[in-house]
């Protein structure tokens, strides 16, 4: 999502035309410019697809794991100064593999349909560098398996208790263990467990709001994990209850949570990008 202004005439339009927007708009790849003046997000301070692309310029042999639409791959490719000899991405939802190939396949990139929770069909040692933004989880034993000795994971990670706000408002309060999960240390403790050396990790916490709730319901069609199971008619009444609270006071705001996250696997003489 970006940064721009709310829609002047959203206030006219129903509730039941918002969400009958937002229930047809298509939700495969990660390309957010549907919500353009209807909802916003920070975006964190290091930006993640330009460091990504500074590093494609100086690996070998890549791999993108949980590429989406293949959007951020294609961007850092775009803009990396040098093009890797390999690059390989993996997806699991079977639209966002039609998706990436679209994508990718003109720039001599693969796809490989890997379900999220099977191992990564590539021999050991194979990629010097292993990318991802927001993986849904990271199985460090693959990447710590898949990488080259002195190899680095470059990744983008959704935090611990992300958009909160707004999953409450439709499941209530959630325990402490939902709440936690996802904590930058903990998975700096499992990425050590698999033999890999954190070398960097930062986090932010980044406002967000939705200023309809079209917005609202495609984010959730979009972003499946917020609320498993989510349809407009399971969840009527909360929406209609944020639709009026938005009416009234204004954008409803949520807190986004982002963590920058390198790895590198024990260097053995070679050198990592």
């Amino acid at each position: 999502m970006t940064g721009s202004p709310h829609r002047s005439f959203e206030s006219f339009e129903s509730f039941e035309d918002l969400v009958a927007e937002g229930a047809s708009v298509p939700t495969e790849g990660w390309d957010f410019s549907w919500f353009e003046g209807r909802a916003t997000e920070a975006r964190p301070s290091w930006g993640y697809a330009m460091s990504m692309a500074g590093r494609l310029g100086r690996a070998s042999a890549v791999l993108d794991i949980q590429t989406g639409g293949g959007e951020v791959l294609d961007f850092a490719l775009a803009n990396a100064p040098k093009r890797p000899l390999l690059a390989v991405a993996t997806e699991g939802w079977p639209p966002n593999v039609a998706k990436a190939t679209a994508l990718l396949r003109p720039r001599g990139v693969p796809v490989v349909a890997v379900r999220e929770n099977d191992p990564l069909p590539f021999a050991d040692a194979a990629f010097d560098l292993v990318v991802s933004r927001h993986p849904v989880r990271p199985h460090w034993d693959e990447i710590a398996r898949v990488l080259q000795p002195g190899g680095t994971y470059f990744a983008q990670h959704v935090g611990p208790g992300s958009v909160f706000e707004l999953v409450e408002h439709f499941l209530g309060p959630q325990p402490d263990e939902v709440r936690g999960g996802r904590h930058p240390e903990r998975e700096r403790a499992d990425a050590e467990g698999a033999g890999l050396d954190v070398v960097d990790l930062r986090a932010e916490r980044l406002r967000m709001e939705f200023h309809d709730i079209g917005a609202v319901v495609h984010f959730l069609r979009k972003v499946v994990w917020m609320v498993p199971g989510f349809t407009v008619a399971a969840y009527e009444p909360q929406l209609r209850a944020l639709h009026e609270r938005i009416q009234a006071e204004g954008p409803f705001v949520a807190h986004s949570t982002r963590h920058l996250f390198e790895a590198r696997k024990p260097d053995t003489g070679a050198s990592s990008p």
